[in-house]
């Protein structure tokens, strides 16, 4: 239960910073945000998996990176979609 609620924590905050440091606007806001970090989370621990540093048995680079390319992505896609 400790490792689902860090993997939660871990996984919006990183959503949350990440979308204000490249400064990209979520569709939804701070939940948005929070979406997409815990999407990117999940994603980048099961396509890296055991690798790097563990918190209470947690993976946390993976969910770190996965979180990062989700949000940049997303980020990427809006501001494509406002231009067009």
């Amino acid at each position: 239960m400790i490792q689902l609620l860090l993997y939660i924590i871990v996984a919006v905050v990183t959503g949350i910073l990440v979308a204000a440091i490249f400064g990209f606007k979520i569709p939804g806001g701070l939940t948005g945000s929070m979406v997409a970090g815990l999407l990117g989370a999940w994603i980048g621990d099961i396509l890296i998996g055991h690798l790097g540093p563990q918190i209470a048995g947690y993976n946390v680079f993976p969910a770190v990176l996965g979180a990062v390319i989700v949000i940049v992505l997303i980020g990427l896609l809006g501001k494509r979609a406002k231009i067009a």
